[in-house]
Formats: structure tokens, C-alpha cells, sequence
């Protein structure tokens, strides 16, 4: 390690491989996006990463659909914490939110949904689906325009306690 601190994280950045793992092993997120005053807010969420881009679902009536159409630049945060990756991993994209009300999309969502949260238990997903499909609910998709990820195992490698550790 040539710093004595962890100043500049940039280096501990991670690679394309291990995003993909996060994404696979991961089907919760932190969504965010501005009110009304300009203040961001975030709450959890499930998510299900398809063909390049976040998909959520929310019932129509709360604030941050109505936000998300006032303002579609929103932020999703994704740890591994608590998901089947072995060490610990972040990202944060930024990026412009659809809002889909139409049953085309809902269709294949809500079973990919269903899966990703209730995987092995077929009645789980058939009861989870069931509970979705409400005539208020949107379904959220995220067009990532920008990433920040990080990879604590590099900088865990880059300590000098490492080592000793290890031996």
C-alpha cells in the first residue's frame, strides 16, 4: 500500500465481473430521489436487474411516483450485505426512472419479481404476485447513466493488518 489512509478509495473500485455477481446474488436496493423542496429521500426496495436496467414496483398513491414523474433523475444503492456474496461489495448508479402503468410490463415483472424475492417456493411467488397486481401499482425502470462501485476486498488486501492475518 503506497498511502497510509484510505484518503482516495478510487482504486478499490469494482470490476465488471463482480457487479455482474452482486447483481445476480442481490434483489434489494436503496432507491432514491428528490421531493418536492429539491431533498433527496430513499427508502428500500426489491429491484430486479433485466436487460441492462432496474426494475421496482410501488403503489401509484405514494410520493415518490409522483416525485419520479416531477423529476425522473433518481440513485439506487445496492450493498451485498445480506446476499449470497461472500464479501463486501457496493454500488451506487444514477440514472432517469420510467413509470410503467401497463400490463404488458407488469406481466413479466412481477413473476421476475416474485422469484428474485421468494426463490425455490413456487406458492410464495404465486401468492406475491397475486398481492402486485393492484390497480394502483407502477412499476419503476432505471436506465443506469453513471456507476460508482466498490470492493472492500481490495482494500482490505491493501491494508497492512492483512497480511499479519493471514499468516
Amino acid at each position: 500500500m503506497s498511502d497510509k489512509n484510505y484518503e482516495d478509495v478510487t482504486r478499490y473500485s469494482l470490476n465488471d465481473e463482480a457487479e455482474a455477481e452482486l447483481l445476480r446474488h442481490q434483489a434489494e436496493c436503496t432507491f432514491i430521489w428528490s421531493n418536492k423542496e429539491g431533498h433527496p429521500v430513499g427508502v428500500v426496495m426489491n429491484f430486479v436487474f433485466h436487460d441492462g436496467r432496474f426494475w421496482l414496483t410501488a403503489s401509484g398513491q405514494r410520493a415518490r411516483v409522483a416525485a419520479v414523474r416531477r423529476d425522473p433523475r433518481v440513485s439506487i444503492t445496492i450493498s451485498s450485505l445480506g446476499s449470497a456474496v461472500k464479501t463486501r461489495k457496493s454500488l451506487t448508479y444514477k440514472g432517469s426512472c420510467v413509470v410503467h402503468d401497463d400490463a404488458e410490463t407488469s406481466a413479466w415483472f412481477y413473476p421476475a419479481l416474485a422469484a428474485a424475492v421468494r426463490p425455490g417456493d413456487v406458492d410464495a411467488q404465486a401468492a406475491f404476485v397475486s398481492h402486485l397486481d393492484s390497480p394502483r401499482r407502477v412499476i419503476f425502470e432505471v436506465l443506469p447513466e453513471g456507476r460508482i462501485g466498490f470492493d472492500s476486498t481490495k482494500m482490505w488486501q491493501d491494508t497492512p493488518d492483512a497480511a499479519r492475518r493471514t499468516e
